[in-house]
């Protein structure tokens, strides 16, 4: 039986092929059909034969005849993409197994602790990288290692190396046994539960924790190393559950999972083989499971790479979402007729918080008339109402202190990435190891715990300002956004389920950090709880970006009770963009594919794609300070405030 992986819309699917003369036609269909059954709404289809699609190689992108057959046109074990016809083809996509190289490589620039990057990290989740050492790398790696041969020969008494662990730490440990104590400790450790780390997550803490043992003060040999990283290069990913660590000593479940899979036990998932027995994934690739020598098995799973490795997926997704807010909550204002006002460069000079003073330059830069003519605006321009509501007009401070909240956990989760956190530390230029605390996750813990409050209140804010555009006493729209009401309910519950995820975030925003409960016989008796912090970061995060895709659904319903007048041409790009995957609310339909569709442009930071040109250039050209060699592009400069004042029309009228 041939077998295929095949990527359908962001998933890779195992499709095995019965008989060679099958047709690629049916290679498509099938993995369509998988990849229907794994959605709850069919993927938005409502059968295999309406959907039309083409077939190409993930490897050289070249177009696929579906009626030739795959023992003709494909090799067994290809990887080929499926692309609905409506979908993006994309010029430049990359498959699972990329030929693409990173190397933990900038090593010499990993010195001063600051040259991996979230978007680095998140970048290698998804295998657009493979992994290389430099020499100078494996120079540190092998002079570590000289220290532990030498404390193993020497037969002296160090922690993890030649003792127990917590409790047993004054049990000394036989050389005869030191590779069975290895081995012990993987075993023992791995004792999490839950479901299963995705791929991405995965090949995430993998490259996190390849990355921490490259700097050199580990201990690890670099054999075990470079089969460490010829596994990542691979897609060879153990099955790592995401419930079990308390975050210190390090994440310990989830990293021994990881090891436990190297040593090729328990399961691994790779394209080419599905989920199986682990010693068969890693010898289907021609690789051999690890044998642990002394202090290896402790250096692979003593470190805060699952707290890390989650928060910065969460900070990358955080920071997409909080400038797209921008952009979906200017459109709302410019629906309900809002004035900006309050957007005014001398209101944020003078309480001058980064974030808050991007935040209302961006507002600026969507909707002046001066430079974006709004017919929508100037058919309000000489109305009665004096201000806005909060949710409208505090959008720079509410969604400032988010960007500023974005910015500062992004700062400890780059320090920790690039931080080497073992216990004990092998210092090989002092010869010795030392035993301290750099394994407490206390740091990011608490990181991310300040990041899903802060970044709630972009859900908590729009979720009213959804309610203002579906009650027509407050929008002069029709209720709900929909012709017909009664017999139309339009956006009634789509409102209903913002609410139930803004609800739902306050309990998920309760600190995990501020928790801590004493384990291993009160030798670990503080911990940062900080592998829940991480999760439900994500969760949150999430939770925001539906809220803000119902929020852009709404608004866009309501641009279409505003026709013939069109809005700014920022504003419009994004409408259109929004269109191209979502077609006005006539009547009532099947209304969950919509915010999913909605919920994936903001993802995929389709509308800051859109938008982002316009503010650049808005920038370049009423900001000085912006330009190259200026100190800062969040000044607030004189030439902006003339031009504003001069030409800004969107005031209401307070006279």
């Amino acid at each position: 039986m041939l077998r295929y992986t095949v990527h359908v819309r962001g998933e890779w699917l195992a499709v095995p092929c019965p008989h060679g003369t099958n047709t690629v036609g049916w290679l498509g269909k099938e993995a369509v059909r998988r990849y229907m059954k794994n959605k709850p709404d069919n993927g938005g289809f409502t059968s295999v034969e309406e959907v039309k699609f083409f077939v190409r190689r993930c490897k050289g992108l070249g177009l696929l005849d579906l009626d030739d057959t795959v023992e003709d046109a494909l090799e067994d074990n290809e990887f080929v993409e499926v692309v609905i016809e409506g979908d993006i083809m994309s010029p430049d996509f990359i498959p699972s197994q990329p030929e693409g190289q990173c190397y933990v490589y900038m090593y010499h620039k990993l010195k001063d602790g600051s040259s991996l990057t979230t978007q680095d990290l998140v970048n290698l989740g998804k295998g657009l990288y493979k992994i290389k050492l430099t020499p100078e790398a494996e120079a540190k790696v092998k002079q570590s290692r000289e220290v532990i041969e030498r404390i193993v020969k020497e037969q002296t008494v160090v922690y993890g190396i030649t003792t127990g662990f917590g409790k047993f730490a004054r049990t000394v440990i036989p050389n005869s046994k030191l590779m069975e104590l290895q081995m012990n400790l993987v075993r023992s450790h791995s004792a999490g539960v839950g479901k299963p780390l995705t791929p991405e997550r995965s090949r995430m803490l993998l490259a996190l924790r390849i990355n921490v043992l490259a700097k050199g003060y580990s201990g690890i040999s670099l054999e075990t190393l470079q089969q460490v990283i010829e596994a990542f290069n691979a897609s060879c990913l153990p099955y790592i559950p995401e419930k079990g660590t308390v975050g210190a000593s390090g994440d310990l479940a989830p990293l021994s999972h990881l090891a436990l899979g190297l040593t090729g036990e328990g399961k691994m998932w790779s394209p080419k083989s599905g989920w199986a027995d682990a010693k068969y994934v890693l010898e289907a690739h021609g690789l051999k499971p690890i044998i642990l020598k002394p202090k290896e098995g402790l250096a692979l799973i003593n470190g805060t790479q699952m707290i890390t490795s989650l928060g910065c997926e969460a900070v990358e997704r955080a920071s997409a979402i909080a400038r797209q807010a921008d952009i979906v909550a200017a459109l709302t204002l410019e629906v309900l007729k809002g004035t900006t006002k309050a957007f005014d460069t001398d209101i944020h000079a003078v309480r001058p918080h980064r974030g808050q003073a991007e935040v209302a330059f961006r507002f600026r830069s969507l909707l002046d008339s001066d430079h974006h003519p709004s017919e929508i605006a100037e058919s309000h321009r000489f109305c009665d109402r004096v201000q806005d509501a909060y949710t409208m007009r505090c959008c720079p401070q509410v969604h400032g202190v988010v960007n500023d909240t974005i910015a500062f956990v992004k700062d400890i989760m780059t320090t920790e990435i690039n931080s080497a956190t073992d216990n004990p530390m092998v210092f090989a230029e002092r010869a010795e190891t030392i035993s301290g605390g750099n394994f407490h996750g206390e740091y990011p813990a608490k990181a991310l715990d300040y990041l899903a409050i802060g970044v709630h209140e972009l859900a908590a804010i729009s979720e009213r300002r959804i309610e203002r555009l579906c009650n027509p006493s407050l929008s002069e729209l029709p209720a709900f956004l929909v012709t017909e009401g009664g017999l139309n309910s339009g956006f009634m519950i789509a409102h209903c389920t913002a609410a139930a995820l803004v609800s739902e975030n306050k309990a998920l925003c309760h600190p995990s950090s501020v928790d801590s409960l004493s384990t291993s016989a009160a030798t670990e008796d503080h911990v940062s709880m900080g592998g829940w912090s991480a999760r439900k970061a994500l969760r949150v995060i999430e939770h925001v970006e539906q809220v803000l895709a119902i929020e852009l659904l709404a608004a866009c319903q309501g641009i279409e009770f505003l026709r013939p007048l069109r809005t700014t041409t920022p504003l419009e790009k994004v409408y259109d963009l929004v269109r191209s995957v979502v077609r006005p609310w006539m009547k009532d339909r099947f209304m969950a594919p919509d915010i999913e569709a909605a919920q994936r442009l903001l993802v995929e930071q389709k509308v800051w794609e859109v938008a982002e040109p316009y503010i650049e250039k808005y920038r370049r050209e009423h900001i000085p300070e912006s330009r190259p060699g200026s100190p800062t592009a969040f000044s607030l400069g004189s030439l902006e405030r003339k031009t504003y004042d001069d030409h800004n029309h969107r005031h209401h009228n307070e006279l």
